[in-house]
């Protein structure tokens, strides 16, 4: 064994011993940050050939190994933008230029361009839901985009579909009439207001055993009188009922044409005839007025809902969460994003709650996975072995001092 072989060796556990404190300050300097996932130093020994008469003294080298598979504790918070994974996945961000990363960080706000940003400027993506359900490819993140909320003012929809149900009063007497007013909208967004009114076109009684029980007397006419505004109407319509008081004609009325809008459907399906007095019930009409977002809402399964000043809440992305076979081979990219490698294998994409994927937290966020009472140990076991090795330096450049001076 010669000394400048354990000087080469001292200088070997120095550098390792460095590396293994360089990822402890990492860890504990980021003990606070987002998503973060904890760097550790694995230590592996450089043996070199050794003669029966000497020992060539080897090295030690290093190789640094994160914990990205490893979840964090969550803490909620009071904004429903800040985003968490609780399970397997990671969320599909993008940098300025479009190359998407996976992370965990899921601390998003608007930005002046209504993007969801995290902290590091990434921007979170997912699919839009405009034209319906996305086809989402598994091993692919074609179709995604950043989710906006700036272009989510809502257009004004004309109605074409409305339901009513309820109660029409079997013991009724011929021309007894009922109504219900119902509010739809125009191709603008204008509100048109009419009347539904229900006509009996016979006194026929069932619960009087003198009277037939024909069932062309349990008709009723049913039209469609325009309130606001007003000169329009549409039908007659007939609804039939049979001795049970189901509808069994008419359960549809259509086309109601609606004034500068669209030709209407009126499902009343529900309607029933029974010995009760009229109770209309659960009127539904789609389309809608022209309304700002007021607020967003997150769902566990990624879905991103527009809340309207009106109410109306609507679906305008689906969040996909990603991950690959081996996470904590991925490559470590600054702002606390990761990138697939050979080693980690290619990203797969699915929806939250398939294919093992975990599900989306509104209004919390995953801490740092870093313990610092682990973090403060390691800490000074890599001082004193660093002063270990530093002393076996120190010696053997003793060593090698007395070697040459013995010539003197």
């Amino acid at each position: 064994m010669s000394l400048y072989g354990v000087l080469r060796t001292g200088v070997s556990g120095m550098n390792a011993q460095s590396n293994k404190l360089g990822t402890v300050a990492d860890n504990i300097a980021n003990a606070n940050t987002t998503g973060y996932k904890r760097a550790s130093t694995e230590f592996s020994s450089l043996v070199l050939s050794s003669g029966k008469g000497s020992y060539n003294s080897g090295a030690v080298v290093t190789n640094v190994r994160y914990s990205i598979s490893q979840q964090g504790p969550l803490v909620f918070t009071t904004s429903v933008a800040d985003l968490a994974v609780q399970g397997n996945g990671f969320f599909v961000v993008s940098d300025e230029g479009g190359t998407p990363y996976l992370t965990r960080a899921g601390s998003f706000v608007p930005d002046s361009e209504g993007n969801l940003v995290n902290t590091a400027g990434y921007y979170l993506m997912g699919y839009p839901l405009a034209n319906g359900n996305p086809n989402v490819t598994l091993n692919s993140l074609d179709g995604l985009e950043r989710v906006n909320l700036a272009n989510l003012a809502m257009s004004a929809n004309p109605t074409t579909n409305a339901s009513l149900g309820g109660n029409l009063p079997i013991g009724a007497a011929m021309g007894d009439t009922f109504q219900s007013s119902l509010i739809v909208y125009d191709n603008v967004g204008n509100k048109v207001q009419f009347n539904v009114i229900f006509e009996k076109q016979s006194d026929f009684d069932p619960l009087d055993p003198l009277d037939p029980l024909d069932p062309a007397n349990q008709q009723w006419e049913v039209r469609i009188e325009g309130v606001d505004p007003a000169g329009w109407s549409a039908g007659p319509f007939t609804l039939e009922f049979d001795t049970s008081g189901q509808i069994v004609a008419g359960a549809t009325m259509t086309p109601i044409n609606i004034p500068n809008g669209q030709a209407m459907t009126l499902d009343v399906s529900t309607m029933q005839q029974l010995a009760s007095d009229y109770a209309p019930l659960d009127p539904i009409v789609n389309g809608n007025a022209p309304s700002q977002v007021d607020k967003m809402e997150f769902g566990k399964d990624g879905t991103v809902y527009a809340v309207y000043e009106d109410g109306t809440r609507i679906a305008t992305y689906r969040i996909p969460l990603a991950t690959v076979p081996s996470p904590d081979k991925m490559t470590p990219e600054a702002g606390n994003v990761y990138s697939a490698s050979i080693e980690s294998g290619n990203v797969q994409v699915a929806f939250p709650g398939q294919s093992g994927l975990g599900s989306i937290l509104s209004g919390a966020l995953e801490q740092s996975n870093v313990d610092m009472g682990e973090e403060l140990t390691a800490m000074i076991e890599a001082q004193r072995n660093y002063t270990a090795n530093s002393k076996v330096f120190q010696t053997g450049s003793e060593l090698l001092d007395v070697l040459m001076n013995l010539k003197r």
